[in-house]
């Protein structure tokens, strides 16, 4: 049976983490929050908490954004790391954590409508205003 484990880490590498399994495909937020927490807007993959291992757990902050989610980011470089819903099994994490291939594809848009007015999105995906 293939490895179908997938690994990254932080800038700094002082979190570490492995997803068991196939990664969904991969959405682009564009809303005011993700925005502000990347410095433009944040490509994610969503996976079932279950098979996310972190290590170096101790390095994640976790700042309470809203009502419905936290998100995790490294204590020590500050690099994005997840986005976590309250009451749901899944977990997105940042595509940009993982070390080579994912075998994912962004496959849409979100939060058009608070995107930044300095870019477009031109690459035909769906976008979606909310």
């Amino acid at each position: 049976m293939p490895d179908t484990a997938h690994k990254g880490s932080c800038l700094c590498g002082a979190v570490k983490i492995k997803v068991e399994g196939d990664l969904s495909d991969a959405d682009a937020c564009h809303c005011s929050q993700c925005r502000k927490q990347t410095g433009h807007y944040l490509v994610s993959t969503n996976v079932p908490k279950s098979a996310l291992l972190v290590e170096g757990e101790d390095n994640v902050r976790w700042y309470p954004s809203s009502d419905h989610a936290r998100r995790g980011f490294c204590g020590t470089c500050g690099s994005t790391l997840f986005w976590d819903p309250f009451r749901k099994d899944g977990i997105a994490i940042a595509m940009g954590l993982f070390d080579g291939q994912t075998g994912a594809k962004l496959t849409h848009h979100i939060f058009t409508a608070d995107k930044g007015d300095y870019y477009e999105i031109t690459d035909g995906l769906p976008q979606n205003s909310q």
